[in-house]
């Protein structure tokens, strides 16, 4: 009888360890530094749903802005490729979501190559933090998080979740401030195991929303 508590005990700890490390918003520890500051940001959801860490400035006015300078996503720190995540890999998930966002942006303002009185400039990185935790393995493969959150089964298999991590800002250059700011982790595509490599394919999807949400993103709902 005892050891059947301790079972049932030992299961309920190990539900409620995914639980909290399946978050749907980036965690501070998984902060990058791409953004100088953190802690005016809210939990609050994008325009379809999604969980996100957003600051909007309480100025903030978007009839004062009449064109986005954007400057191209980047990886923030800047990867390695491992034999899971590799230069291709790398290289086409960064061209898409460069392509997405690009066109996304556009559908709001008007783009421009130099900043001009009215003009909002867009910076944005693809980020990931190196950390480890008790219960759980981390592989150290930035800027997308690899956490083995399956159980094992009686084969040792593992499936793996994969999890995007995205900050953004849009900064008046007037000021050289931030007008808004946003954090945000997106889910990827399962993997069947540690061995399997990571494709533009398996984060297609948290791309295309975050374009999406740009897109739909209504600034008067701060």
């Amino acid at each position: 009888m005892r050891s059947k508590t301790l079972f049932k005990v030992a299961a309920l700890a190990g539900m409620i360890a995914l639980t909290g490390c399946a978050s749907k918003i980036a965690s501070p520890e998984k902060y990058s530094g791409f953004l100088k500051k953190y802690s005016d940001l809210k939990e609050t959801t994008s325009a379809s749903g999604k969980p996100e860490l957003r600051w909007i400035d309480p100025n903030y006015n978007p009839a004062d802005f009449d064109n986005v300078v954007y400057n191209p996503v980047v990886y923030y720190p800047v990867p390695k490729p491992t034999t899971q995540f590799g230069e291709q890999a790398m290289s086409e998930i960064l061209n898409y979501t460069n392509q997405e966002l690009k066109k996304a942006i556009a559908e709001k303002k008007p783009l421009t190559t130099i900043a001009g009185p009215r003009s909002l400039i867009f910076r944005g990185a693809i980020t990931g933090v190196d950390r480890s935790e008790e219960g759980l393995q981390f592989y150290e493969v930035v800027p997308v998080a690899l956490v083995v959150a399956g159980t094992q089964m009686a084969t040792g298999h593992r499936t793996m979740d994969t999890s995007l991590y995205f900050e953004a800002e849009l900064i008046d250059p007037k000021t050289n401030k931030p007008v808004i700011k946003v954090v945000r982790k997106g889910e990827g595509e399962d993997l069947a195991n540690e061995n399997t490599p990571v494709t533009a394919e398996t984060l297609k999807a948290v791309i295309d929303e975050m374009a999406i949400d740009a897109v739909k993103f209504d600034p008067t709902q701060k």
